[in-house]
């Protein structure tokens, strides 16, 4: 984890929209509908930073991820990178960028060509952006040392690995052209957990060695914790939560949050009986029609006529905790009444903040 949380944005995403057209027609295509993959997100990850992003399968994590790295184009709202607004930019205009902005991908066998040797793999981005032929090789053998790879591997295929090892070779291929920021797309999620707790120890060694920053997206809410400075937690589209990463653990806000964490196993079986729970029924609503009001409201146990109104604002607490919800959990009666509107939530939102009477709330009231 980094001790640099505090410096300047390296990315800033203002009110993001990323909506997929539904189309229908056999001459011409119109559009009959939208899928609201990531609906209207600003956030923002400073230099040296580690920000985990979780959620449910569909929550629109991965769709944000490849907006903030211009593999998809936003619908609406702005994506900055080092204070240059990038989310118009053309591909000669984003070349340059190209180098300082890499990716890990979820699947360490589909990410890599079953064609090509490792050295090519790696290889071939230092080739496209300018270094010579006869010094790659060289600089190949260099990243693989630092991944915790031989030399011999150099010329096999990605098939004679193991997962762990075809991950450090992803990792060692986003290193290869010395980004400043790295978007993890659940990067250990397909791996035993055993090699997953030596991708997260390479993953911690490279960032303090190369003062990286990190976007670490995941579903499993364990493995951010030991890596992420802060915590977004997305629903739907949206943000619900946005906790420094031990606060999250400790103290969640939104019952969403409360709910995945009620999800993670605790060894001791005593300790797993007593302790307070929020049990989400049904699937997610449908993304191509969100609820009105709150996108959790369906299958939320707190639930009032409220929530299914108006869309709750990012209230902001003390320590900078952030949480889009009507009934807080955890929260005193002080800490509600110094609560303000973040300047980050919905542009959809209404203007009403929890009231003082929603202090010392139970988990599970309704």
């Amino acid at each position: 984890m980094s001790d640099s949380t505090n410096g300047a944005a390296l990315v800033d995403i203002k009110h993001l929209k990323v909506f997929f057209p539904i189309k229908q027609g056999f001459i011409v295509d119109r559009e009959v509908a939208r899928v609201h993959a990531v609906n209207d997100v600003t956030l923002s990850v400073g230099e040296g930073e580690t920000v985990g992003l979780v959620g449910e399968s569909g929550c629109g994590k991965t769709t944000l991820s490849r907006a903030i790295m211009r593999l998809i184009d936003a619908t609406d709202g702005a994506l900055c990178f080092r204070g240059d607004d990038i989310t118009r930019a053309g591909r000669k205009q984003l070349e340059p960028l190209r180098r300082q902005m890499q990716m890990v991908f979820q699947d360490p066998f589909a990410s890599l060509n079953p064609r090509k040797r490792v050295v090519q793999i790696i290889g071939q981005p230092l080739q496209l952006h300018g270094t010579p032929r006869e010094k790659v090789e060289g600089r190949v053998r260099e990243l693989l040392s630092l991944v915790g790879l031989a030399p011999e591997h150099l010329n096999r295929f990605p098939h004679e690995f193991s997962g762990g090892q075809r991950q450090r070779i992803g990792v060692a291929r986003a290193l290869a052209l010395e980004p400043r920021l790295i978007v993890l797309d659940e990067p250990v999620s397909a791996l035993d957990v055993s090699v997953q707790a030596q991708i997260i120890n390479l993953l911690d060694d490279l960032q303090d060695e190369f003062k990286l920053t990190y976007l670490f997206v995941a579903h499993d809410l364990s493995v951010v914790r030991h890596v992420s400075d802060r915590i977004a937690v997305m629903y739907l589209g949206k943000l619900m939560e946005v906790s420094p990463s031990e606060e999250l653990y400790t103290k969640p806000i939104h019952p969403y949050t409360f709910a995945l964490l009620s999800a993670i196993p605790i060894p001791d079986p005593e300790e797993n009986r007593r302790r307070d729970r929020i049990v989400v029924s049904g699937e997610p609503p449908n993304p191509i029609d969100p609820p009105s009001g709150c996108v959790f409201h369906p299958r939320c146990p707190r639930a009032t006529e409220i929530c299914r109104e108006v869309e709750p604002p990012l209230a902001r607490y003390p320590n900078g905790h952030l949480a889009a919800c009507h009934h807080p959990l955890n929260v005193s009666a002080e800490e509600i009444k110094a609560a303000q509107k973040d300047e980050t939530s919905p542009l959809t939102c209404g203007d009403e903040l929890p009231s003082p009477d929603e202090a010392g709330a139970s988990p599970t009231a309704t």
